[in-house]
């Protein structure tokens, strides 16, 4: 089995109202991730995902591009030591 690993990425731009919490979820999951994605009050999205770092760095990638409608200007990313505590992707409000 492969060793998890977590990212933990805030995303900045025009990132709310565009669909990007569930166009996010529906990637993480299609990659095999557990963990969640939330709007932040200052406008920015967050997200704590775990599983393989493989998978991890493609939903990266795809952050920082995000959905169609999304204006992405940066990512902010951190690697951390995965714990295990999700057993789904989720939405968070």
């Amino acid at each position: 089995m492969t060793k998890a690993t977590r990212l933990h990425a805030v995303v900045e731009g025009i990132v709310q109202g565009v669909n990007f919490r569930q166009s996010a979820a529906r990637r993480a999951r299609a990659l095999g991730l557990t963990g969640w994605v939330m709007n932040r009050p200052d406008r920015s999205v967050e997200t704590v995902a775990e599983g393989p770092r493989a998978a991890l760095e493609e939903y990266l990638a795809w952050l920082q591009q995000g959905p169609p409608a999304a204006v992405v200007r940066g990512v902010s990313a951190r690697w951390e030591t995965a714990t295990g505590e999700f057993d789904r992707f989720s939405i968070e409000y």
